[in-house]
């Protein structure tokens, strides 16, 4: 005769409702970069065009990864961006230079036609990541061009960020060496504030550089003859 093992109801949902919770992961959590506490800007100050910015393609996804101790890259398992990181770096470099040059005419590319800017920053960042045991390491290039299109400033910039290590630490860097980023940038960026106006002749001259016009050929008068005993022409 078969017998059967009777055990309580309770235990049996215990036991189920374990090895179900066993199989479900935690949700990552979600980060965005930290653009400190800037002020909001009083003037209406320098125009600038911030923009293109270009960031390495390895970064323009939600991924948020981490830097091995051999150099390679691996998807953090507790974490990810919340949204897009490139954004994120345009909003948080335009709030910090407009709240340090102190002027609402920061302004992303691409932008109105009638805007025109006294400076525009073109900025590209290579690197941007950090590890467990790596600091925050930030690579970028920017040049600085002036209203009468001519390169004022280039420069190659590498920043280093220590941290403590867990993944909150490590994107509170990341903020912390792009807040250091615009400082430099508005630094270089100040004494272009005053530049003299450009004259209406320079205005055409760019106008058709952009434009690719060649200019118009001198008109040569034509010869006109002068009945003389000998024949001769004037120019």
């Amino acid at each position: 005769m078969m017998t059967f093992l009777r055990l309580p109801i309770a235990l049996l949902l215990t036991g189920v409702l374990g090895l179900a919770g066993c199989s479900v992961r935690q949700p990552a959590a979600l980060y965005q970069l930290d653009s400190g506490n800037p002020g909001q800007p009083k003037q209406a100050g320098m125009a600038v065009l911030l923009g293109p910015v270009s960031v390495a393609d390895y970064l323009q996804r939600e991924t948020l990864l981490q830097r091995q101790n051999d150099g390679s890259l691996t998807a953090s398992a507790d974490g990810r961006w919340a949204g897009s990181l490139s954004a994120d770096i345009d909003q948080l470099l335009l709030r910090q230079l407009a709240w340090r040059l102190d002027s609402q005419r920061v302004m992303l590319a691409p932008t109105a036609s009638n805007f025109t800017p006294d400076v525009q920053v073109l900025l590209s960042i290579t690197r941007l990541d950090s590890g467990k045991g790596q600091p925050a390491v930030l690579d970028a290039q920017w040049r600085l061009i002036d209203r009468r299109g001519q390169v004022r400033d280039n420069k190659i910039v590498h920043l280093e960020e220590k941290h403590a290590g867990g993944t909150a630490a490590q994107v509170q860097a990341q903020g912390v060496l792009l807040q250091r980023l615009a400082e430099q940038l508005s630094a270089a960026l100040k004494p272009l504030a005053n530049q003299p106006a450009v004259a209406d002749g320079s205005r055409k001259a760019q106008a058709q550089a952009r434009k690719g016009d060649t200019p118009e050929k001198p008109k040569i008068p034509l010869a006109t003859p002068i009945r003389t005993d000998m024949e001769v022409f004037r120019f």
